[in-house]
């Protein structure tokens, strides 16, 4: 099935009569001018009038093009509306699931410490989903079911949908979010109630607490979309024994060598482009001087002292 033409949800039909009313007129529109741009070209040319008289005003033609087009205005902003004023409208009885979207994921909080990272729903349920960002602008964005809506730190925002369609569809991000924005992908899986609720049961609980309060800040901060805690190299240098380790950093005075200890790793948080370890980009990473306050910066560089000395 292709998952962007299917009416994948109860809203997606009003969106699809709204969007082919207003392509239909304007297609009429733009073969209906082209044709009369052509015909008096052709009517009017210089070869078959030759003595061409200049005339002013013509109060019915004026009414005309003034009351047609509001007419068709009028009626585009009807389709319009009627497709997206339900969008608004949540029903009381809807499950709520909070989505959260992050460079460069999306992960689906069902409460209790349960959190997908796949989008699953059940079928012919009404469904609310929470956007929340944690770091940029981001925009989720299923096509099958026609909804998309902002994702913006510090707003609060949301959409709804019921599906009605047992399928697998897909959801991506229509903000540019920095360098992985194209991979910002995921998936909505629509499957029966009682599949639904055993999917549920069984899923594993990850969204717990972690045992160290700094670990639990980097993660909330999506600090690990871009930093490994196993060594992987991805878009900056990796977590894993950082802390009291030496490593070259690029400055605007040129390179040096840094021991990562309590001062260097809290610069790093607050002033990330001041000195660049050696072999990464500069630019990539913004300060968290306004995120986050003394008291994070400590707990966050406990976390790695206690991760050195355990080992």
């Amino acid at each position: 099935m292709d998952t962007f033409l299917s009416e994948g949800s109860n809203l997606a039909g009003a969106v699809d009569r709204a969007f082919i009313f207003i392509f239909t007129i304007s297609f009429i529109f733009t073969i209906g001018i082209t044709a009369m741009m052509v015909y008096i070209l052709i009517h009017f040319s210089r070869k078959k009038v030759k003595n061409p008289r200049q005339f002013t005003g013509s109060v019915k033609l004026e009414i005309v093009w003034t009351v047609v087009p509001l007419i068709i205005v009028l009626m585009m902003f009807y389709f319009g509306w009627v497709g997206f004023a339900p969008m608004r409208k949540v029903p009381a009885n809807a499950m709520p699931i909070k989505v959260i979207g992050r460079m460069w994921t999306w992960d689906f909080d069902y409460g209790n410490g349960k959190i997908s990272k796949e989008l699953v729903v059940p079928y012919n349920r009404d469904i609310k989903l929470n956007l929340v960002s944690l770091d940029v602008n981001h925009g989720l964005f299923i096509p099958a079911f026609r909804v998309k809506e902002d994702v913006i730190p510090g707003y609060s925002n949301y959409l709804w949908f019921r599906p009605i369609i047992k399928d697998t569809f897909d959801i991506f991000c229509t903000e540019y979010c920095g360098l992985a924005h194209s991979g910002m992908v995921s998936k909505v899986i629509v499957i029966d109630s009682l599949a639904f609720e055993k999917w549920l049961v069984d899923l594993k609980v990850t969204g717990d607490v972690p045992d160290h309060p700094g670990l639990t800040i980097i993660k909330t901060n999506a600090c690990l979309t871009c930093h490994s805690l196993d060594g992987t190299r991805i878009v900056g240098p990796s977590f894993k024994g950082l802390y009291g380790s030496k490593r070259i950093v690029v400055t605007d005075q040129g390179e040096k060598e840094v021991e990562a200890f309590d001062d260097y790793i809290k610069r790093s948080i607050l002033d990330p482009n001041a000195e660049v370890v050696k072999g990464f980009n500069k630019g990539l990473m913004q300060s968290y001087k306004e995120v986050l306050k003394g008291e994070d910066l400590d707990k966050i560089v406990d976390y790695f002292r206690t991760s050195v000395e355990k080992k």
